[in-house]
């Protein structure tokens, strides 16, 4: 209540940065790499003159913008969290979202884009924030999640399908995306899209059948009809020069190229893309370069990158092979519960973890065992910043003694108390965090929205300001103070540590 009073206040006080927050900004589209899998009319042709068809929805009908992977219990988030903000607004800023940045505002965006929440009151049955939350996950190159959510609330709806055909393409389950779409009434796939499961199901002169009625009726385009026609009998190609790159590629697109043996390098392609590097077949290198890639967008758990980062023994030297030697070589210290080896092999380890951006991943793995060991000087002072960084952040701070002031102020932060004054000669961000902890009242700039109850809007929006950690200090200490004032107190003190202690400026 005390919250909601000061919200009120403020916006009398401050009518003029309220409005600010109802800016209207032009909708962003889908990811422009989704294979064109299923035919649909033309969006601007009218399909008939009659007056449009007012939907009807039985009463208890389960609404796709309701579908989620988390319950209320779990994620600790309101129900109707987002119930009076517009669909069109949340779905915007869904696919607003950085793909990379600060690792607590990934791992927050994430949980809401699959947390069960009340769908908003005016939402439409056209599903648009269920669909900004796939497009946000796999821009993100979330697949896992999303295609649990997909396949939560059914893939039969051809936008859902289209998603889920491309996500099953990326993880290796094209035989399960083909049999999918036959199985599918409501499914009615395009010419490529039939070609490619009728090879996968080895009907090849169906296949070739088609591609020639596709190419006759004009479905297929001279660059498709090439890439088909190799993907269905290379060896009439032997010899020729390999297909010019793509400026647009679609994982329908990139599966037939990797039959060919003409597998395009995916540090060039989205993000999403960079899980079918994490097969064996792509090579090791191609599956560090992926594992990296998606660690550093929290598109997958540190567990399965570290598998990877430790599967083999590095055989060169320079770059992702020198971060892989120096985390297998900590690892091994510390296996063997080695203290002056793993004082040794951490800074070393720490700096390569640094220069990949996977310091965050890297404290989730190991704070815990490094903390147990008797480590002293600046081993010890790294250690305890390496558990500032990990869940244990709190408890880092209740049992260690700070050795300066820098290391009691990120202690104070941890346990949110609130912080002394801003030091003289303080960077901007330090600033910026100390006076978002310092106050714990709702910021000014999200007075109108919070007055309105669309406190989702409000996260989403103080979310995007965080992702980047270059921010502007005002905004970004508003946006911390945002997080604490709405109770999300575990969110707001991992990202202000994260803020202090990376260096990402």
């Amino acid at each position: 209540m005390r919250i909601r009073a000061a919200i009120a206040a403020l916006a009398l006080l401050f009518p003029g940065v309220a409005l600010a927050q109802e800016v209207v900004e032009a909708p962003l589209p889908p990811p422009d790499w989704l294979s064109d899998i299923v035919t649909r009319p033309h969006a601007n042709v009218a399909t008939s003159a009659a007056p449009q068809e007012i939907t009807v929805m039985p009463l208890g009908q389960v609404r796709l913008d309701a579908v989620g992977l988390l319950p209320f219990a779990t994620t600790g988030l309101p129900p109707d969290l987002w119930a009076d903000s517009s669909p069109e607004t949340l779905a915007r800023l869904f696919r607003s979202q950085p793909p990379q940045g600060l690792p607590a505002m990934l791992a927050f965006t994430r949980t809401l884009s699959v947390a069960e929440l009340d769908p908003p009151r005016d939402a439409s049955v056209e599903a648009d924030l269920f669909l900004a939350r796939l497009d946000f996950l796999l821009t993100r190159g979330a697949l896992a999640p999303a295609r649990a959510l997909m396949e939560r609330a059914g893939p039969s709806d051809p936008r859902i399908f289209r998603r889920w055909f491309d996500v099953s393409l990326l993880t290796g389950q094209s035989d399960r995306a083909c049999a999918a779409m036959r199985a599918n009434p409501d499914i009615a796939p395009t010419f490529p899209a039939r070609i490619f499961c009728l090879a996968r199901s080895g009907d090849w002169p169906a296949a070739a059948l088609s591609l020639g009625t596709g190419e006759a009726l004009g479905y297929i385009t001279a660059e498709e009809a090439d890439l088909i026609a190799r993907f269905l009998d290379p060896e009439l190609f032997e010899g020729e020069p390999p297909l010019a790159p793509e400026p647009n590629m679609t994982p329908l697109n990139y599966q037939m190229r990797i039959a060919l043996g003409e597998r395009p390098h995916a540090t060039a392609l989205p993000l999403a893309f960079a899980h079918a590097d994490l097969a064996n077949i792509a090579g090791w290198r191609a599956q560090l370069d992926a594992a990296e890639r998606l660690m550093r967008a929290g598109a997958i758990e540190p567990e399965e990158w570290l598998a990877i980062y430790t599967a083999r023994t590095p055989a060169a030297s320079g770059g992702v092979w020198d971060r892989v030697a120096a985390l297998q070589a900590f690892d091994a210290a510390l296996l063997a519960g080695d203290p002056a080896a793993v004082a040794e092999r951490l800074p070393r380890v720490w700096a390569a973890m640094e220069e990949a951006e996977l310091e965050v991943a890297f404290a989730a793995i190991y704070a815990e065992r490094l903390l147990r060991l008797p480590l002293t000087g600046e081993a010890a002072l790294l250690a305890r910043r390496v558990g500032l960084l990990s869940p244990l952040y709190e408890t880092v701070a209740q049992n260690a003694v700070a050795q300066d002031d820098e290391e009691t102020r990120l202690f104070q932060i941890a346990q949110g108390q609130v912080p002394g004054s801003v030091p003289t000669g303080a960077d901007a961000v330090t600033a910026a965090v100390l006076t978002a902890f310092a106050d714990t009242a709702p910021p000014e700039r999200f007075t109108r929205l919070l007055t309105l109850e669309r406190n989702g809007e409000a996260l989403l929006r103080a979310a995007r300001t965080l992702t980047g950690g270059v921010a502007d200090t005002d905004d970004m200490a508003d946006a911390l103070r945002l997080f604490r004032a709405l109770g999300l107190e575990d969110t707001a003190r991992r990202a202000a540590l994260q803020l202090m202690i990376l260096d990402r400026g």
